[in-house]
C-alpha cells in the first residue's frame, strides 16, 4: 500500500491507530464574494444591490442543464425575491462551495486507502476533502443534493437580516415582518430590498435562520403533458430560464467567445493517440503565411498562434507535423479482447442480493449484449483563453472540475495553484467531456511561451482524437427461471466485461496522470462505479453482478448516462427476451417483478397509458423499458414506450412516451427539457454510428458521421411527471439510459429481429 501526501500523515495509521489525512488540519475559509459599487455581501451566495438586484453565485458549470436558473430559483423562493430582480454570476473557485455528496460518491477515486472504512469515516473524509480541495465538480446529477440546502440556508439568513433591519427601523418584531416580492412589509409599512441592503448586511442572522416550511416544488399537472409543443398554449413558466434570452439572441458568452485585449488565436495538432510523440515538422512550411505570431511545441503536440484562428490552422497544415503512433489500438482488436475476457476472464463480485450466487444452480436462458464506445461530442469543442504575466496565469475556461483544471495548469508551467486565477465560463454542451482538462494544460504552456493573451480552440479532429469515450461494455446475462413456464426469474447473473473506467478517470482527474499511466495503474482493478446501474430495479430472489476488468489500450472516460446506458440496455432487452420466450406480455411481466417499488410501477402504468400500449405484439412496433438511477428510497425512475415504424427509408422511431418520477421538482420546465434532451441523446446512441478506431485514430473526424439525430429525425415526445414529495433527483441521465432498450424492443416488435449491439443499426437490418 502506497502512502502519499493524500494518504496518512499522523498517527500509527498502518498499525491500526488513528488515521488523519493531511486535509484534516483546521482552516479558515474567507468569503469569496466581493461587493461592487452599491452592493452588499450577505454570505458566499448572495449580494444585494441598492437598486434591489439580487446576485446569486452559482458554483456549478452551466452546460445547458439549467443550473444557473435552478439554484437562483431556490434562493429567490426562500429569500422572498421577485424573479425579475435576480441576477446570476459564476461563483469563484473557493472552499465555500464544497460538493460534499459528489466527493463522497467518488471517494474511492481520490482516496482509495481510507474510503469505505465506515459511513462516519466516509462522511468526514468527504467533507474535509471537498473543502480543502475546493471540490465543486459538476457531475453525476449531484447539484441539487449538494447545493439546495446551502442555497436555502443562505437565503433564509439574508431574509432574516433584511427583516431585522426593517424591524429596527419600525420598532417591531422582525419575526412579524413579511418578506415577499422583493419587499419587506409590516402592516402599512414597507421597504424594498435595496433600501434595506446596507443596514441589513451588518445585522447578525439568527442561528439557525428559520427556513420556510414549504420547499420549492413545482406544480405537476394532473393530466399528461403530451407533446413538445403543448407549452405554446399554456402560460409562461413562473421561473423562466435566465440564460435563455441571451442564448436566443446570440449574446451569451461561452468559453470560445472570450476576447481579451491584444489576443491572438491558437490552433493545435495532436498525434493519433494519447501516447504519440511529435517527431518533426516542416519548419519552413508556413513562412509565407502572414499573421503568424509564434509556435509552441512540446513532446506530444504542436500549436501555432496567429492573428486569426483560421490562419493558425492553415499554418499547421503547412507545417505538417509528424507523430509516432504509440499504442496503435484498433477496434477489431478491442472487440476480440472483450470477447475473450467476457467468456473466460477473471471477475470480481460487484453486487449480490438475496441468495446471491448460491441461488443460481442452472442457466435456463442466457444472452449477450454489446455496447461500443460512445463519444460525448459536445457542439462546442474544447476552448480556453489565457493571459500570463509576472508569474501569474489567468485562465478563462469551461470546466466541470475547475479546481482540478486550475491545479493541472499550474503544475504544467511550474506555478503554485494560488498563482493561477480561473474564471469559470459556461460550456456549449459537455456531457462530461469537460471533466477532462488537457486543454487547460495546453493553453497554460502556450500563454507562458508566447507572453501574450491567447485563445486555444480545438478543431473537431482534435476533439475526436483527444476525447475519452464511454468504454465498450460486453454483458453476459444468465437467468434461472421458475418451473411451470411462467418466465418468473428465480436467479439472475451478470458478467460485465469493461475497462475500470471510473478509476482510470479518477487517476487523470485527481492524480493528474497521463492517459497511458492511468491505464497502467488501474489495469485489472475491480471498479464498482464502472458497473453502476447493473442491479435491476426488480425484486428477484437472487442477483449477482461480476466485473471483468479489460485493458483495451484505448483511454476511456465519462459520457452522459455513463454505465447506466449499457446496464439498462442489457437488462431491459433481456427481460423482454424472457417475456417473449415465456409468452408473457412485457408490461405485466415487469409489473409482476417490481415488488414494493410502487413509484416505478406508477411510471410503467402511466407510460403505457399515454402511449396507448397494445402489448408490444408482433408488428405493432412498440417496445417498453424502465430504469432506476439511485436507491429504492431516493432514486429517480423512468419508464418509456418507443414506437417504431417500417417505411421506405427503413425503420424509424416515430414516438417516445415517457413517465418520470424524480421526486420533488424544482423547475418543471427545465425537468422536461432534461428528459427530452436525454431521450434524444439516447436516440443518437441507439441509432447513430459507432466511431471505429484504426491505428489509434478514429476512422472519421466528421461530426456528421456520428449519425446524431437531426430535427427531421426527432420523434414525437410525450412526457408525464408523477407528482411526488420524495427528495428531488436529477433528471439529466434518465432519458439517455432508458431510450436504447425501449427502441431495441420496439424494433424487435416491428421487424422480429433482436438487435443486441449498440448502436443498433450500425450493421444494418
Amino acid at each position: 500500500m502506497q502512502v502519499t501526501r493524500r494518504g496518512l500523515v499522523t498517527g500509527a495509521a498502518l498499525g491500526g491507530g488513528l488515521i488523519v489525512a493531511w486535509w484534516f488540519l483546521p482552516r479558515n475559509y474567507p468569503n469569496p464574494l466581493e461587493p461592487r459599487s452599491g452592493e452588499h455581501v450577505f454570505d458566499a451566495w448572495i449580494r444585494i444591490a441598492e437598486d434591489s438586484v439580487v446576485t446569486v453565485a452559482v458554483p456549478q458549470l452551466e452546460m445547458g442543464q439549467g443550473i444557473t436558473t435552478i439554484l437562483p430559483q431556490i434562493v429567490a423562493q426562500e429569500l422572498g425575491a421577485d424573479w425579475r430582480q435576480i441576477a446570476v454570476e459564476p461563483a469563484p473557485v473557493a472552499a465555500a462551495y464544497p460538493n460534499f455528496p459528489l466527493a463522497k460518491r467518488w471517494a474511492e477515486l481520490w482516496e482509495p486507502v481510507a474510503a469505505g472504512l465506515s459511513e462516519t469515516t466516509d462522511d468526514m473524509l468527504a467533507r474535509q476533502f471537498s473543502r480543502a480541495q475546493r471540490f465543486t465538480a459538476t457531475a453525476d446529477g449531484m447539484s441539487l443534493d449538494a447545493y439546495e440546502a446551502p442555497c436555502r440556508e443562505a437565503a433564509a439568513a439574508a431574509r432574516a437580516m433584511l427583516a431585522q433591519e426593517a424591524a429596527s427601523r419600525w420598532n417591531v418584531s422582525w419575526e412579524e415582518c413579511e418578506v415577499a416580492g422583493g419587499i419587506v412589509s409590516f402592516g402599512d409599512q414597507s421597504a424594498t430590498f435595496g433600501e434595506l441592503a446596507a443596514g441589513a448586511a451588518d445585522q447578525s442572522p439568527p442561528d439557525p435562520a428559520p427556513i420556510r416550511p414549504e420547499a420549492p416544488n413545482a406544480a405537476v399537472p394532473a393530466v399528461p403533458q403530451i407533446g413538445i409543443d403543448e407549452g405554446s398554449s399554456s402560460s409562461a413558466p413562473d421561473f423562466p430560464r435566465i440564460d435563455l434570452p441571451s442564448k436566443v439572441d446570440g449574446s451569451f458568452t461561452f468559453a470560445s467567445d472570450v476576447r481579451l485585449p491584444g489576443m491572438v488565436y491558437a490552433a493545435i495538432r495532436h498525434g493519433p493517440n494519447n501516447g504519440s510523440e511529435l517527431t518533426g515538422f516542416n519548419e519552413d512550411g508556413a513562412t509565407s503565411i502572414p499573421g503568424i505570431v509564434g509556435a509552441v511545441k512540446t513532446k506530444r503536440w504542436l500549436a501555432v498562434a496567429a492573428t486569426a484562428w483560421w490562419t493558425a490552422e492553415q499554418a499547421l497544415d503547412a507545417l505538417a507535423p509528424q507523430f509516432t503512433a504509440s499504442f496503435p489500438v484498433n477496434s477489431d482488436d478491442i472487440d476480440a479482447r472483450m470477447d475473450t475476457l467476457l467468456n473466460g476472464g477473471d471477475s470480481f463480485l460487484i453486487a449480490e442480493t438475496g441468495f446471491g450466487e448460491e441461488g443460481m444452480t442452472r442457466v435456463d436462458i442466457a444472452r449477450r449484449y454489446e455496447v461500443e464506445p460512445t463519444h460525448a461530442a459536445p457542439l462546442e469543442t474544447a476552448s480556453a483563453a489565457a493571459r500570463y504575466a509576472d508569474g501569474r496565469l489567468e485562465l478563462w475556461i469551461a470546466s466541470q472540475a475547475p479546481e482540478q483544471a486550475r491545479a493541472a495548469a499550474a503544475k504544467a508551467v511550474g506555478l503554485r495553484t494560488e498563482d493561477v486565477a480561473l474564471y469559470p465560463m459556461p460550456a456549449g454542451g459537455s456531457f462530461d467531456a469537460r471533466l477532462e482538462h488537457d486543454h487547460a494544460i495546453e493553453i497554460a504552456h502556450i500563454a507562458k511561451n508566447l507572453g501574450k493573451s491567447v485563445q486555444l480552440t480545438w478543431k473537431r479532429r482534435e476533439e475526436m482524437i483527444r476525447s475519452r469515450p464511454r468504454p465498450p461494455v460486453y454483458t453476459l446475462l444468465g437467468a434461472q427461471l421458475a418451473p411451470g413456464g411462467s418466465g418468473a426469474i428465480d436467479a439472475l447473473k451478470l458478467r460485465i466485461a469493461t475497462p475500470p473506467s471510473a478509476h482510470e478517470f479518477g487517476r487523470r482527474l485527481f492524480g493528474n496522470l497521463t492517459s497511458w499511466a492511468a491505464i497502467r495503474e488501474t489495469a485489472g482493478q475491480k471498479d464498482a462505479l464502472a458497473c453502476e446501474g447493473s442491479v435491476p430495479p426488480y425484486e428477484l430472489p437472487s442477483v449477482t453482478v461480476r466485473h471483468i476488468p479489460v485493458e483495451t489500450g484505448q483511454p476511456v472516460g465519462r459520457v452522459r448516462g455513463n454505465s447506466h446506458v449499457p446496464a439498462a440496455f442489457a437488462i431491459e432487452s433481456f427481460i423482454d427476451e424472457i417475456a417473449a420466450q415465456s409468452g408473457r406480455e412485457p408490461l405485466s411481466f415487469r409489473m409482476s417483478m417490481l415488488g414494493s417499488d410502487i413509484r416505478l410501477a406508477a411510471c410503467l402504468q402511466r407510460a403505457a397509458s399515454i402511449a396507448q400500449w397494445n402489448g408490444g405484439v408482433n408488428q405493432s412496433g412498440q417496445g417498453i423499458a424502465c430504469h432506476r438511477i439511485g436507491g429504492p428510497e431516493t432514486g429517480a425512475r423512468i419508464a418509456c414506450v418507443a414506437t417504431a415504424r417500417q417505411g421506405e427509408g427503413g425503420v424509424r422511431v416515430t414516438r417516445l412516451s415517457a413517465a418520470v418520477d424524480i421526486g420533488r421538482i424544482i423547475n418543471l420546465d427545465i425537468a422536461r427539457q432534461q428528459i427530452e434532451g436525454g431521450l434524444l441523446f439516447g436516440l443518437g446512441i441507439a441509432l447513430g454510428n459507432a466511431l471505429r478506431i484504426r491505428g489509434g485514430l478514429p476512422t472519421s473526424f466528421d461530426y456528421a458521421d456520428l449519425g446524431l439525430p437531426a430535427l427531421s429525425d426527432c420523434p414525437d415526445i410525450e412526457i408525464d411527471f408523477i407528482p411526488s414529495e420524495a427528495a428531488p433527483a436529477d433528471p439529466g441521465e434518465l432519458g439517455t439510459a432508458v431510450a436504447s432498450p425501449a427502441i431495441a424492443n420496439a424494433l424487435f416488435s416491428a421487424t422480429g429481429l433482436r438487435l443486441r449491439r449498440l448502436p443498433l443499426l450500425s450493421g444494418g437490418l
